[in-house]
């Protein structure tokens, strides 16, 4: 029994809470009056995507769909701070794109990555930092501070992983073309093969070499058929899968199958296709294959596929029968049975994809996707955003995940620890965004769970302006 192959999930994944800070002071011997020595909480730990080239599918995250880093734990005393949280590293497939998920309107958000390197890894949910212990707080007119922060709230969020196969050569075409049989002769894949339609329900891999000893990765990826491109049959679950193969490799069967369909009509079809569902892939290089060439009666068809390929690629050249175009004009003749031209074949695939991994290779030199550093700096510029909501007359809200944060790490049942908060909203702007938006001396204010009195600065001394974030 073969392992089952998923190629999209939806997972919640969650880091790890920050570890509290600490309020302590030193008390030995000979020191009764010690300064604060409160150490500081421990990071929460990360949840982290990695690319692994021996992972093959998502299957293990088909039951599990949530995922929570280890948490950091509580400073001490004596300025001994938390230990940091354990991160979790999930291993994902090379070929695996992250998106963001709404799951109250089941749509996919910003991209977060498109992990397509063994080892390349990217933070889906950063653990919060830990509370900073009371030593942080001393000024030249507070040497005794009596508050600590709690640790941060890790962030939580509900991502989409959907798997792009990394093949250099994608077969495709119509059911029961001969795809199947054709991995096998090129590669050492084995592939499930019957002589009836949709035989292959999953994409299958193989490595295939030249005589020169040249590897590529050729990918079957199961037949096609018209409106696929509107998710006809399984039409979008196997189209994702030809977006990144280099080459596309058209295999038509000469026979027309089980319904005597004209093989010509046939490619047509694949190729409106494949054009409808991407615009990117009508330019995409392609090798056009007759197979099953050996049968008798294939003759004609053989020569007006021929000619039709011929057509296709001038025009892809823009109407320059000299120029260079994506398509070759070559159609090239075999018979996965009788193993007839398969060994052209082969040579012809391997020869196309070595060029284009020399072209992929120099474009990603000089483009490189950091995406870890791009990810976290956008996600460090939507913490800092917030907005403020009227509810009423008097009543406001203020939305936004850094100052949601600052309020569930303030300890309000300590005075100076609800006077430091005050102090960071008015130095991120919240107060005035509050007086602009139309607060009034006495309106509420609420942030997450918690309520209070809005007070102008020109009602209030401002007792606060000595402390330091």
């Amino acid at each position: 029994m073969g392992v089952e192959f998923t190629d999209k999930v939806t997972i919640l994944v969650c880091g790890g809470d920050g570890g509290a800070g600490c309020m302590s002071f030193r008390r030995e011997a000979h020191v009764p009056k010690g300064g604060p020595d409160g150490g500081d909480g421990g990071r929460g730990g990360d949840i982290i995507l990695q690319a692994d080239v021996q992972t093959s599918s998502l299957i293990d995250f088909r039951f599990k769909h949530h995922f929570r880093a280890q948490r950091g734990t509580h400073g001490q005393g004596k300025r001994m701070h938390g230990a940091d949280g354990q991160d979790m590293v999930l291993k994902v497939p090379v070929g695996t794109v992250v998106h963001l998920y709404d799951p109250e309107t089941h749509e996919e958000g910003e991209l977060v990555a498109d992990l397509t390197h063994d080892g390349e890894r990217v933070i889906v949910a950063k653990g919060g930092h830990g509370g900073r212990g009371n030593i942080h707080f001393v000024t030249s007119t507070r040497r005794a501070p009596s508050f600590a922060e709690l640790g941060e709230p890790a962030i939580e969020q509900w991502i989409v992983m959907e798997m792009k196969l990394m093949a250099d050569a994608a077969l495709v075409g119509v059911p029961s073309a001969g795809k199947s049989s054709l991995i096998s002769r090129l590669s050492a894949a084995k592939p499930k093969i019957a002589d009836y339609p949709f035989t292959t329900l999953v994409p299958n891999l193989g490595v295939a070499r030249t005589d020169e000893g040249y590897d590529y990765v050729l990918a079957d990826v199961p037949g096609l058929i018209e409106g696929a491109h509107e998710g006809r049959g399984l039409g979008h679950e196997f189209l994702r899968h030809i977006e990144r193969t280099a080459l596309i490799v058209h295999v038509v069967d000469m026979t027309g199958g089980y319904e005597g369909r004209d093989p010509v009509e046939d490619y047509r079809i694949i190729n409106r296709e494949l054009e409808l569902y991407a615009d990117e892939l009508a330019d995409r290089p392609r090798i056009v294959v007759a197979n099953k060439t050996d049968m008798p009666g294939t003759e004609d068809v053989v020569k007006r596929l021929a000619a039709a390929v011929r057509e296709d690629s001038i025009a892809a050249a823009g109407g320059d029968e000299f120029a260079d175009s994506p398509i070759d004009p070559k159609l090239y003749l075999t018979s996965a049975v009788t193993g007839k031209g398969v060994k052209q074949l082969n040579e012809a695939i391997g020869s196309k994809v070595r060029v284009l991994r020399a072209e992929a290779r120099a474009e990603a030199e000089a483009f490189e996707k950091p995406y870890e550093a791009i990810w976290e700096h956008r996600r460090e510029a939507r913490d800092r955003r917030f907005q403020v909501v009227r509810l009423d007359e008097h009543t406001f809200r203020v939305e936004g995940p850094q100052v949601e944060r600052w309020v569930i790490q303030t300890d309000w049942d300590n005075e100076e620890a609800v006077a430091f908060l005050q102090h960071r909203l008015k130095r991120a702007g919240v107060d005035d965004a509050l007086a602009k938006a139309g607060a009034r001396d006495g309106d509420e204010v609420q942030i997450v769970e918690c309520a209070f009195d809005y007070q102008s600065g020109e009602a209030r001394e401002d007792i606060f302006q000595e402390l330091e974030d």
